[in-house]
């Protein structure tokens, strides 16, 4: 499972409806790949400076093609845990590392299982700290972990569905 890195991709995702929610996250999935990254070297040969500067064909004479979005045959996640709703490093980590975790577990072989594209998980409520008095407790470990697995089988029951 690759991760999602760049702005335009996140926003993309998360412009979506949420696929499933918890008391505490809430998942959102697109499925298109994430966007290629250019790197500026591969434009040099593109410049306008080459050797052969042949005209391209006009818009109106290109023949009507409907755009093909190639199938995606990957996952990608991308994780979202803000500071307003965990204070402490501790626990974003401990939710970062539950989050990947119960995404993996999620993707084939698994049934059900997650649909190809990218996946974002956010935290979407604030960890309660007179609850979870302690950043890395095993009762916050424990219901997070529980929380998580529930939610991404509600997202593997809609993919099948």
């Amino acid at each position: 499972m690759g991760r999602i890195v760049r702005p335009v991709d996140f926003q993309r995702v998360l412009g979506t409806s949420p696929w499933a929610r918890s008391p505490h996250f809430a998942v959102h999935h697109l499925q298109q790949a994430p966007a290629r990254r250019v790197h500026p070297a591969a434009d040099i040969q593109q410049l306008s400076t080459a050797r052969e500067q042949a005209c391209p064909p006009l818009v109106d004479e290109l023949p009507a093609q409907a755009p093909v979005s190639p199938p995606v045959d990957g996952w990608w996640l991308g994780l979202v845990v803000p500071k307003r709703h965990a204070k402490r490093s501790v626990t974003r980590s401990l939710l970062k590392r539950q989050m990947r975790a119960a995404a993996h577990a999620a993707v084939p072989p698994a049934q059900p299982s997650l649909r190809p594209g990218m996946w974002v998980v956010r935290l979407r409520a604030v960890i309660d700290r007179k609850k979870y008095p302690s950043a890395a407790s095993e009762a916050l470990r424990r219901a997070m972990h529980d929380e998580l697995q529930q939610l991404m089988l509600k997202a593997a029951l809609r993919c099948d569905g």
